[in-house]
């Protein structure tokens, strides 16, 4: 037996005894007659969790949670961004209903400048790593079980650099032991010194001169090498706030996506593609890529179409965006706007009497009512004192419906936070099939949104493990068919704002007793559709049916 196996076996033994938990509580599903909104509790001093991102000017930007399992049990521990405080890692000590976390307070992941973090699995090992990313050096950390961790930036040779990092994403290319890891820096250092004020000598909304350094990318020395190669610059670098390997064409190669602060950049720049071939180059007018200048500051994807193709939100001060793909344009990466006509601009506060625009920063899709029909969050907050902004930003929470359009309901839900929020999650922190809503803020206490609702549909929890180096699928294509209408979800590592998250990929059913799911493996083959009960946590290893279905309640 495979370590990975070992550890997905106690994570599902853990949830056979949750599931006892859980099936107490009684079925909500069962009462399910039309989508309603959730009902979420901000129970985090209560769980045991507090703390805030916080710092000077170089902390406006970031503030990121990494939510994956780090014991391993099943359900997701919680790695908080400190800024100039320290990070801070949970245990997730959940059972389903009730929230409850304990500070490690003696992890090695303990440390200031940290502005953010995502979880993958560098080495194949089956044990969930880290990449923290940092104001100064970024760090690698090899995840060794139960919470503890090494560095090992210098032993896989990868340069920390001694950048502003608020950016990152990472992919397997073909069959390579490593993935490759992109990083991507605010800010250039040598420009602070410089600057007296947030914004230098200028008035707030003026931008100094710009000075957006490369961005990087690392690959493996070699196919099957254990270390990388030399730095990659991806020049010219504008600033970003976010980026995300997609497949945005579905021909089986991920590019790499970056929204950058046009702050800094102004005119000199733009949002990017880059096309990874043996030399990385950027998609330009030639290619279809229309120029687009945003206050880019966090990415998420989602087939909303049906098109079979992830589409892009992105979010911005003022009008959000969201992109698809222009029609017959898979030869080349020409996208249309239709955030409008979708109901998620989102360019003011929705509750209260400030009419400044706002300020969005992670964004995420997600099931939260488990409808059938996929939903957005996304964290608001002002970045500090931007008198052109609203100082009262509320979050949004954005319910989809069968129209494609969403609808405001953040503060009939209970997350409407008037915080000045930056990263987050949309997890299932309790394992009891309602996703919880993680939120970052800034100079305040860390968001735990439990979520309570009654009436909420039926759902499936997708976990994916196949016996190669990129052993958790990244880059799989996960479809979900009920009544003859699929769902489907790419897996990936980056997006959002400076948070990322690993583990079981959630999928609401609504009123369905029954699905068909079947996976599209990262070599692009596809296996059998495959059904299954509702209310349940399916485990798909390639070449084999569900290993292990434990219903919940």
């Amino acid at each position: 037996m495979t370590r990975w196996h070992k550890r997905a076996s106690a994570a599902i033994a853990m949830l056979a005894v949750l599931a006892v938990a859980a099936g107490a509580a009684g079925s909500q599903a069962a009462d399910f007659t039309e989508p309603v909104a959730p009902r979420f509790v901000d129970v985090a001093t209560a769980t045991g969790v507090e703390h805030a991102y916080t710092g000077d000017w170089t902390h406006y930007v970031g503030g990121g949670v990494a939510a994956f399992d780090c014991d391993p049990d099943g359900d997701p521990d919680l790695f908080f961004a400190g800024g100039a405080s320290p990070a801070r890692l949970y245990r997730n000590d959940s059972v389903p209903g009730t929230l409850r976390f304990s500070a490690i307070s003696d992890s090695e992941l303990v440390e200031t400048g940290v502005t953010g973090a995502y979880p993958l699995d560098i080495d194949g090992d089956g044990m969930m790593d880290l990449a923290v990313l940092r104001l100064g050096a970024n760090r690698l950390y090899r995840g060794l079980g139960d919470c503890r961790f090494a560095r090992a930036d210098e032993a896989w040779d990868v340069a920390g650099g001694d950048g502003w990092t608020t950016a990152f994403s990472a992919v397997w290319e073909s069959a390579n032991r490593l993935p490759t890891l992109a990083f991507g820096d605010y800010v250039d250092r040598d420009m602070w010194a410089a600057m007296h004020t947030p914004f230098g000598d200028s008035a707030i909304g003026e931008a100094p001169t710009p000075a957006c350094p490369d961005n990087v990318l690392f690959r493996p020395a070699s196919a099957g090498a254990a270390t990388y190669g030399p730095v990659i610059p991806l020049s010219p670098g504008h600033c970003p706030l976010s980026m995300l390997f997609s497949d945005w064409s579905r021909t089986g190669r991920p590019d790499l996506r970056v929204s950058n602060d046009r702050f800094y950049h102004e005119d000199t720049g733009e949002e990017q593609l880059w096309h990874l071939g043996a030399e990385p180059r950027l998609y330009g007018r030639a290619d279809g890529w229309p120029r687009l200048r945003i206050w880019g500051m966090g990415i998420a994807s989602h087939d909303l179409t049906g098109d079979g193709l992830p589409d892009y939100f992105l979010s911005n001060m003022g009008a959000n965006r969201l992109r698809t793909l222009a029609p017959g344009a898979i030869a080349g990466p020409e996208f249309r706007e239709i955030a409008f006509e979708r109901g998620v601009e989102a360019k003011r506060p929705h509750a209260g009497d400030d009419e400044r625009p706002s300020t969005a920063w992670h964004s995420q899709f997600a099931d939260v009512n488990n409808d059938g029909w996929i939903d957005l969050f996304v964290a608001k907050g002002n970045v500090e004192e931007m008198e052109e902004a609203a100082a009262n930003d509320p979050n949004n929470l954005l319910l989809g419906g069968p129209d494609g359009r969403f609808r405001e309901a953040s503060v009939e839900a209970g997350a409407a936070s008037m915080g000045r929020s930056r990263g987050g999650a949309v997890i299932d922190l309790d394992l009891d099939g309602l996703l919880d809503i993680v939120v970052v803020n800034r100079m305040t206490n860390v968001e735990l949104l439990h979520n309570r609702s009654r009436g909420a549909g039926r759902w499936l929890q997708v976990m994916l493990q196949q016996e190669s180096a990129n052993g958790n699928a990244i880059s799989a294509w996960i479809e979900v068919r009920t009544a003859g209408r699929i769902q489907r979800h790419e897996v990936v590592v980056g997006g959002g704002h400076v948070s990322g998250q690993a583990g079981w990929i959630h999928f609401g059913l609504g009123p369905h007793e029954v699905a068909e799911v079947r996976v599209q493996w990262p070599d692009g083959t596809w296996g059998p559709w495959q059904h299954t009960a509702a209310n349940r946590f399916l485990l798909i290893e390639r070449g084999r049916t569900v290993v292990d279905a434990r219903r919940t309640r």
